[in-house]
């Protein structure tokens, strides 16, 4: 089965800007906190908001306390002028363009405007427009309704900013033959009008479509609209459980889209559990390698493999002869530092990645004494390589053990906002990028006799770019689970686009660091084979962009395979050599 997943899919501006309000609220506003009717229509935000201590009020008390938010999809002007009467600290999450369309109908209406909305009746947005039209606001549904309603001297035509697209051009044009002193405001909004023409476009490709996302979103419903007006069949689920794998094994091509309100960890479960489903129909093979490659991947076993084949290369690239001891550590110190970064980091994998979280969970005890086997026999390797490897080890070691620990106590320092290493925002990719530079080059060349110090560190600069970017290339596809837990990523701090703007920029850099090496003398003519892992990178990198790679089993496969795609181009080296 391939799966096209769309591009447009998942959170818009509006929602995410009322989520990340309703995340920050506990820890910036008083308590309690509320939020006035649901802030977007997906039941398993609003259950995440629920644990996070942000409840739902349903209904106008007279009197309250605390920070009530209001939800993306506006209210009436008396509403919200009533929740700060009753005492609450109102804090107003509309969504931009919805904000916009209230200016326009507030503005026509103080002139005597009569306000045309085309939109569901009971929608919330229609709701919160309707206020600001006051006696002179009309809601339409279909043509019909647009054709029964009164002439009017002056009046506006505006749409809910998730509407049809195609069914308000047909109210704009029939407006503009009968009624061409109407004015006709284009408030749609253009993530709406995208996300609608791609599911079109979508829809042709594909022999059916999933749409993702909560069943009272309007948004979300009329995408399954739409692909069912194409003829093809539409598949509206709230989550992967929803699924209906009979009738999904039949297709050769299934397509992914998703409702403005639908968070990108509920998208990604379902695209996974699409990927599934051909293979428990016709298990095989090709179930046992998905099976394999999952264990491998979830263990770290296969990114350690990864860390011996980059140690391979870098010690090659010195032109110092790579030794069991030097890729025994290398394999075991990542091995043991990825297996308890995950063991501590369950609480974010809980959105970025559900089935690791399960699997870290279920097997805690078994992973944390591998983790610590491994990190010990990490230690003997790098003895055996001599004392200079064992002490950087050694420190490296402790160090990362006491990531999570308060270093800082809080009766000394009581307003410092980072007692602990894991505080400092990005410190985590920062950290790890710069423990795979040592442990696969800086430590081979500290072990080496007459090794140059040159080569060493422009070698462990070189891996630690590589690092970085496998690193931080995850921290984005994670980004809105990182979010959720308040975990400072680089992406969370830069944005995504320049984010991946800076990861496009030091893959160039390493790149040139190659070459630059290989022209003044410090690296071997391996050099050149080992291009192809920052190029391998960044195709991976535009492809996520284009949206020509899922965030599932295969891409994860494919980021890890790098690192091994440098130990196979310096094992070609080592034999042409020969």
């Amino acid at each position: 089965m391939k799966i096209i997943v769309a591009k447009t899919a998942g959170f818009c501006m509006g929602v995410r800007r009322a989520v990340e309000l309703a995340l920050d609220a506990p820890s910036q506003h008083q308590g309690p906190i509320y939020t006035f009717g649901p802030l977007i229509h997906n039941p398993q935000v609003l259950a995440l908001f629920a644990e996070r201590g942000v409840t739902l009020l349903e209904t106008l008390p007279e009197k309250g306390q605390g920070t009530i938010l209001i939800r993306a999809h506006g209210v009436p002007p008396a509403v919200k002028q009533q929740l700060k009467q009753a005492g609450f600290n109102v804090i107003d999450a509309t969504c931009p363009r919805v904000v916009k369309v209230q200016s326009i109908i507030k503005s026509h209406a103080a002139k005597g405007f009569s306000a045309i909305i085309v939109g569901d009746q009971d929608h919330p947005e229609v709701i919160s427009l309707l206020g600001f039209a006051g006696d002179k606001g009309h809601v339409i549904g279909t043509l019909e309704e647009m054709q029964a309603l009164p002439t009017f001297e002056h009046a506006i035509v505006v749409a809910q900013t998730t509407q049809n697209q195609s069914f308000y051009l047909e109210i704009k044009a029939w407006a503009a033959t009968h009624h061409s002193h109407y004015k006709v405001f284009d408030t749609i909004c253009d993530s709406t009008e995208k996300r609608q023409a791609e599911v079109r476009r979508l829809a042709q490709e594909v022999d059916a479509v999933v749409v993702v996302g909560g069943k009272e979103s309007g948004n979300t419903r009329r995408l399954a609209e739409i692909v069912a007006e194409s003829g093809k069949p539409a598949y509206h689920v709230e989550t992967e459980a929803q699924l209906d794998p009979k009738a999904l094994a039949r297709m050769r091509t299934v397509g992914v889209t998703a409702g403005a309100s639908t968070p990108t960890w509920i998208i990604k479960r379902v695209v996974r559990a699409l990927e599934q489903i051909p293979l428990q129909r016709h298990p095989g093979w090709r179930a046992r390698l998905h099976r394999l490659q999952r264990m491998a991947l979830l263990t770290n076993a296969y990114l350690a493999l990864g860390a011996s084949g980059l140690c391979y290369a870098a010690t090659h690239l010195q032109g110092v002869a790579a030794t069991l001891p030097g890729l025994s550590v290398a394999f075991l110190y990542v091995l043991s530092m990825h297996i308890l970064n995950h063991l501590t980091g369950r609480a974010e994998d809980r959105y970025n990645d559900p089935d690791r979280e399960r699997f870290y969970s279920a097997h805690k005890w078994e992973l944390t004494l591998l983790a610590l086997v491994a990190g010990t026999l990490g230690l003997v390797a790098a003895f055996r390589m001599g004392p200079p490897p064992f002490w950087v080890l050694l420190a490296m070691s402790l160090m990362g053990l006491s990531y999570n620990l308060h270093l800082l106590p809080g009766r000394l320092l009581p307003g410092l906002k980072w007692r602990r290493i894991r505080d400092l925002p990005g410190s985590k990719t920062l950290l790890i990028a710069l423990a795979w530079g040592v442990v696969t080059a800086g430590l081979p060349a500290l072990a080496t006799a007459g090794a140059s110090w040159a080569s060493g560190f422009l070698a462990m600069v070189w891996a630690a770019i590589i690092a970085f970017v496998r690193t931080a290339y995850f921290d984005i596809l994670d980004i809105q689970g990182d979010r959720i837990v308040g975990k400072e990523t680089i992406p969370l701090l830069l944005g995504q686009k320049a984010s991946i703007r800076l990861l496009k920029g030091m893959l160039a850099a390493g790149l040139l660091l190659l070459i630059i090496g290989l022209l003044i003398g410090i690296f071997t003519p391996l050099a050149l084979g080992l291009i192809s892992v920052p190029l391998f990178l960044y195709a991976i990198i535009v492809a996520h962009e284009r949206g020509q790679l899922l965030p599932g089993l295969l891409m994860d496969f494919l980021v890890e395979s790098l690192f091994v795609l440098s130990g196979g181009v310096a094992l070609v080296y080592v034999l042409m050599k020969v």
